[in-house]
């Protein structure tokens, strides 16, 4: 056994922190990218996101397989790393620690946007779910969900046994939301008054998407960060506690 081939035999033996290295090397790259060419314009995150999604469509293209990266032998810790249990605990650590009494920071408004955030965004979802022709409830309020989140899709489409394929559309209109919210929020500040506490603690109500919210304000003003994530963290929250409920029963209604 050469030393390349010892080296292959390592990776794919910790696959999991193989997974973990790789993320870490795309993420390094896309904040070089960011910093260096768009002068943090356009963040980090949503490079990262683009490449990911880029290298899993190649993945699945070369290997005819169903998991992208995964399905090639020394990357197969990502399907680990990209499962559900990492998912659920994204969501768990993003509210972990978090006070209520904080939210009364943001007032009626800050509380308001979250309700009108959530139901909006899941609105437009059901509604082009209805327009490219899905008709079962489980499927439009999926699909709906992905819209709030790409987590709070998953969440919902497991609760009510949706299709594989309805999550992953789910999932996949979330990641176009956040990386959206990402690209545009430096350039619709200005215009929306968005460079103080208050409007970030509502713009992250509104918004709702954690990784877009946290990403975009850092390219506008890295002091706001905090106060749009922690909305945007209560957002995803409410939209798990809703979704498949509540809204659930309605779509089911109509």
């Amino acid at each position: 056994m050469d030393f390349f081939q010892s080296i292959e035999s390592v990776f794919i033996g910790n696959g999991v922190i193989t997974a973990f290295l790789f993320v870490g090397c795309i993420i390094w790259i896309s904040y070089f990218i960011s910093n260096k060419f768009t002068n943090g314009k356009f963040h980090g995150s949503a490079i990262a996101i683009i490449i990911g999604l880029s290298l899993a469509y190649l993945g699945g293209k070369a290997t005819g397989g169903t998991k992208g990266l995964a399905d090639i032998t020394i990357f197969s810790g990502l399907a680990i790393l990209g499962g559900s249990m990492f998912r659920d605990f994204a969501i768990v650590a993003t509210a972990y620690g978090l006070d209520t009494k904080e939210l009364k920071k943001a007032g009626f408004a800050g509380i308001f946007s979250l309700f009108i955030g959530v139901i909006l965004s899941f609105t437009i979802g059901a509604c082009v779910a209805v327009i490219f022709g899905y008709t079962d409830p489980v499927s439009i309020t999926t699909i709906g969900a992905g819209t709030v989140t790409f987590l709070v899709g998953p969440v919902t489409g497991t609760a009510l046994g949706a299709s594989s394929e309805v999550m992953t559309l789910s999932i996949a209109a979330g990641i176009i939301k956040s990386i959206l919210v990402m690209v545009t929020t430096p350039f619709f500040a200005p215009f929306v008054g968005l460079n103080n506490p208050r409007s970030a603690l509502i713009y992250g109500g509104l918004m709702g998407t954690n990784s877009g919210v946290a990403a975009g304000l850092a390219a506008t003003d890295p002091k706001l960060v905090p106060y749009g994530a922690m909305t945007a963290t209560f957002y995803t929250g409410l939209g798990c506690l809703i979704v498949p409920t509540i809204l659930f029963l309605i779509v089911n209604l109509l």
